[in-house]
């Protein structure tokens, strides 16, 4: 089977290729954390996965009833109708393929830390980051408007852009499975996470991100690729309190029992903290943390040792 033959069956079979690579790469991770776990979790395992996983659900029935084309629908309407710049340019195919996922997994981070930033999105995204511990099911765990908005974001991506349909089958199948990597609860060796963190946002690089202390909280935002952090500035090596100490959640919001009607819930009832980058940025900044940080552990210097 040579590569254009490769593309017609991936794109032929984009439903099956999306739910095996899921629960191929689903069940690997659950058996990982069983067999080699990084951190104890503190909420009762059975009822946070029922919640978390319904919540993943929810959010598939919602895009299949409110955005059913998505962005694989675009790439192809866009390959038909000659949209976007990759399609009015003439380059090796499995060039357009690369330059696409590496691109769309860029918007993908300037998304994300938009969501960071403002306010509003940040109360949608906080659902992700409210949960106490951090396990392959928290990489499902998003708020259905957030998993919406994400859609449209990378729909007009996907126009703008004009990638392979084949790319997009791609990158969606990869982003669904880096997202359940690196938010597994695994213990990989040292030296192997060091060099695989040059490739792959692994879960002790992206650990960081759910740390409850705001200023490693606003960091380490890749998804996929780990080279947007290091080259615009947002890259934190490891959590000050070290790995199997660390706070994991947002500082207000540190209840163990969370339903699934409590996380669709969430943006609406509870408070942003001081977590949103535009806050600290515009309000007073984020070098003198004041009294409600201490809560956070934002007052931790950062000299403190670097526990593994």
């Amino acid at each position: 089977m040579n590569i254009s033959e490769l593309s017609d069956w991936i794109i032929a079979n984009e439903p099956t290729v999306r739910l095996s690579a899921f629960l191929g790469v689903f069940g690997a991770m659950a058996l990982w954390e069983l067999v080699a776990k990084r951190r104890h979790l503190r909420a009762p395992k059975g009822s946070r996965w029922f919640a978390n996983l319904s919540l993943a659900v929810v959010n598939t029935l919602a895009m299949r009833f409110l955005l059913p084309v998505a962005a694989i629908g675009v790439a192809t309407v866009a390959a038909e109708r000659g949209w976007g710049l990759l399609n009015n340019v003439t380059i090796p195919s499995p060039v357009a393929v690369a330059t696409s996922v590496i691109v769309l997994d860029l918007v993908i981070y300037l998304q994300h830390v938009m969501f960071h930033a403002v306010p509003a999105l940040w109360r949608l995204h906080m659902v992700h980051h409210a949960d106490v511990d951090f396990d392959v099911t928290t990489g499902s765990r998003f708020h259905t408007i957030e998993i919406v908005l994400s859609m449209g974001v990378k729909m007009a991506a996907v126009a703008v852009l004009g990638p392979p349909v084949v790319a997009v089958v791609i990158f969606e199948v990869v982003l669904n499975a880096t997202s359940m990597f690196n938010h597994a609860n695994v213990r990989l060796p040292l030296a192997a996470d060091r060099v695989l963190r040059w490739i792959v946002v692994t879960p002790d690089m992206h650990r960081v991100h759910h740390s409850v202390t705001r200023r490693e909280c606003n960091s380490n935002f890749g998804f996929s690729l780990p080279w947007w952090d290091r080259l615009l500035g947002t890259y934190r090596d490891q959590p000050a309190a070290g790995h199997e100490q660390m706070q994991i959640g947002v500082s207000h919001v540190q209840e163990t029992r969370q339903p699934l009607h409590w996380l669709l819930a969430l943006p609406f009832i509870g408070s942003t903290g001081d977590y949103p980058i535009n806050r600290q940025v515009f309000e007073r900044g984020d070098e003198s943390p004041g009294p409600e940080a201490r809560g956070r552990g934002d007052d931790l210097p950062e000299r403190q040792a670097k526990r593994r």
